[in-house]
């Protein structure tokens, strides 16, 4: 009789977490899976059961396949270049140095500012002849360059944008789990003769890593949901340089009005990251240390 009185309780206390967890996530899943084998209803005509049309469609797209390529281009690059320098920032200003508050600060203030913003701020720094970026250049007669308007230089140039807004995200899980390494640990491979690159290499960095998972995993849902800044500064433009998975479903669903083939991309896009996730979970955190 108690057994089951706390199985009720508990029941009762999930309860709400499980209803905004069906609400705001399962049923948009499950809903969004099944609409991937309907057509698009449009005016009159209802939409109808068309089963593996849109996958179909999708395979042939070529659309498709330049924003996943892009896509993935563009976390490879935004991933391990913006978790390197938040560790480098993290040990920088977990240093003794003067002006500490201020260096974090300066560090972490782009996290805070709306990717609009942001977008905003760099069109101005990409704008050509008169731009802070192309400014400078033209100090080395290397002036003229519209890096938005250029395929070859367009994806790195969001690339370059990303990495700058994350990385004081990301060096504050660095700076606080530095600051929770005993200093104990620290001062015995000084006693041994540890220099700094032996004791980053051998004891930082390993006790590190279960906060490197959890940062790796913000970057990569980061890395696939970023779409801000590429509707305010390009559009996809030029010739789909910047076009993106999570752009592509944007413009399918409300530019083209064709949500069952967005549901169709919508469904690629959430088979990626949960692969990502299993291996993430699955392999890399069986072989992390935790204390």
């Amino acid at each position: 009789m108690r057994a089951s009185r706390n199985v009720i309780i508990g029941g009762l206390l999930l309860l709400p977490a499980t209803v905004l967890l069906w609400v705001f996530t399962y049923q948009p899943i499950v809903l969004t899976f099944i609409n991937s084998f309907y057509s698009t209803a449009r005016g009159r005509r209802p939409s109808i059961f068309v089963g593996l049309e849109n996958y179909d469609r999708m395979i042939a797209d070529p659309i498709f396949w330049k924003s996943m390529s892009n896509n993935l281009l563009y976390a490879a690059s935004t991933i391990p270049v913006s978790m390197l320098l938040a560790i480098a920032m993290a040990l920088f200003v977990n240093s003794r140095i003067s002006g500490k508050g201020l260096v974090r600060m300066a560090y972490f203030t782009p996290t805070i500012l709306p990717m609009v913003a942001v977008a905003n701020v760099w069109l101005f720094f990409y704008a050509p002849d008169y731009g802070l970026v192309d400014w400078v250049l033209t100090w080395f007669g290397m002036g003229g360059n519209n890096f938005l308007g250029m395929p070859e230089t367009a994806l790195w140039a969001l690339i370059v944008i990303a990495i700058w807004k994350e990385a004081g995200f990301f060096m504050i899980f660095y700076l606080a789990a530095l600051q929770q390494i005993s200093p104990t640990i620290l001062e015995a491979a000084k006693l041994e003769g540890a220099g700094f690159w032996q004791t980053l290499r051998r004891i930082t960095l390993p006790l590190l890593m279960p906060t490197t998972l959890f940062i790796s995993i913000n970057a990569i849902i980061q890395a696939f949901r970023t779409v801000d800044h590429i509707i305010a500064m390009t559009k996809g433009a030029p010739d789909n340089a910047t076009s993106i998975l999570l752009f592509y479903i944007y413009q399918s669903a409300f530019s083209y009005w064709d949500t069952a083939y967005a549901s169709a991309l919508t469904m690629v896009l959430l088979a990626i990251l949960a692969l990502i996730a299993l291996f993430q979970f699955g392999y890399v955190d069986k072989r992390i240390h935790y204390r």
